[in-house]
C-alpha cells in the first residue's frame, strides 16, 4: 500500500515566512530557509515553499531563494509554488532544486503549456493548484489575483489539462490558518475522482486528518501554521494518525 504524505507548508511574503490566516492577515516567522530546515530536520514527508505574493505582482519565481535552499543539503523533497509563468520559469526551478513545481496562475493563463513542460519534466514532477470554497453545495475555484471565483465542474476542469499532471491540491482558502476549520466536504464534492488529492487550508488536528487521509483519493495534506509551534509536532501528528499507512515519524540531530 502506498504510503500517504504529510506535507510542511512554509507560505512567504515579501521574501519572509509567514503565518497565513485566510490570506489576508500574516505573523512573520523568519527566514524561509530557516523554517524550511527546520521541517527537514523535523521529519516532514514533503516540503512546500508556496511564495504567494510573486504571481500578483509579476515578479516570477523566487530563484534567489531557490538556490539558498538548495545550498542546504535537503534530505526531504521541496515543491516550489510562486511566480511561475510559464513552461521555462518552471524548468528553472527545477534546475535550481525544486523537486516538483506546483502552478496556480497557469491555470488560468496558460493552460495548455503544461502539456509541453509534463513532457519536458514528467507529470509526476507537476502538481495543479486550486484555491476553492463551498457554497451551495458547489466547489468554487478562486482566481487569487483579482478574486474572481468560478464553478469548478466538469467544464471548467476540462479547460486545465489536469491530466498533465500528477496530483491537484485543493485548498480550503477561507478557512487557511484557522485551527480544525478545514471543510471536510471538499474532496468529495471534487469531480475528477481518480485524481490524487492533496488537501491544505485549516489542517491541523489529528482527528481531522485521519479522517481525510483516510479517503481513498487524498494522498498527502499540508500543514503550515501549526507545524511551526512546537519542534515535535510532525512526530506527534504522525503517531497519533492509527491506521493510516504513513513513513515512519523521524527526528534529525541539529547536527548533519
Amino acid at each position: 500500500m502506498l504510503k500517504k504524505r504529510l506535507i510542511g507548508v512554509v507560505t512567504v511574503r515579501q521574501g519572509w515566512a509567514v503565518q497565513s490566516f485566510g490570506y489576508r492577515r500574516y505573523l512573520p516567522l523568519g527566514k524561509p530557509e530557516v523554517v524550511v530546515e527546520n521541517l527537514d530536520r523535523w521529519g516532514a514527508d514533503e516540503i512546500l515553499i508556496s511564495c504567494i505574493d510573486r504571481s500578483e505582482t509579476g515578479q516570477g519565481p523566487d530563484f534567489k531563494l531557490l538556490e539558498r535552499i538548495a545550498a542546504l543539503g535537503l534530505s526531504t523533497p521541496v515543491i516550489y509554488a510562486g511566480g511561475v509563468r510559464n513552461g521555462a520559469d518552471a524548468v528553472q526551478a527545477v534546475n535550481l532544486g525544486a523537486d516538483r513545481i506546483q502552478v496556480d496562475a497557469m491555470l488560468w493563463d496558460l493552460p495548455a503549456e503544461l502539456e509541453l513542460l509534463s513532457r519536458e519534466l514528467g507529470n509526476q514532477a507537476l502538481i495543479a493548484h486550486l484555491p476553492v470554497s463551498i457554497r451551495d453545495g458547489a466547489l468554487y475555484w478562486r482566481n487569487y489575483r483579482n478574486g474572481e471565483e468560478c464553478l469548478l465542474d466538469h467544464a471548467a476542469l476540462s479547460r486545465m489539462y489536469l491530466e498533465w499532471v500528477s496530483e491537484v491540491m485543493l485548498t480550503d482558502w477561507v478557512h487557511e490558518g484557522t485551527p480544525g476549520a478545514f471543510d471536510e466536504a471538499i474532496p468529495k464534492l471534487f469531480p475528477l475522482e481518480e485524481k490524487p488529492l492533496l488537501l491544505f487550508g485549516g489542517l491541523s488536528a489529528s482527528a481531522q486528518l485521519q479522517r481525510v487521509l483516510s479517503l481513498n483519493n487524498v494522498v498527502a495534506a499540508g500543514v503550515g501554521n501549526f507545524l511551526h509551534y512546537k519542534e515535535h509536532a510532525i512526530q506527534q501528528i504522525k503517531r497519533n494518525l492509527v491506521g493510516v499507512p504513513m513513513r515512519a515519524a523521524h527526528y534529525a540531530s541539529e547536527e548533519r
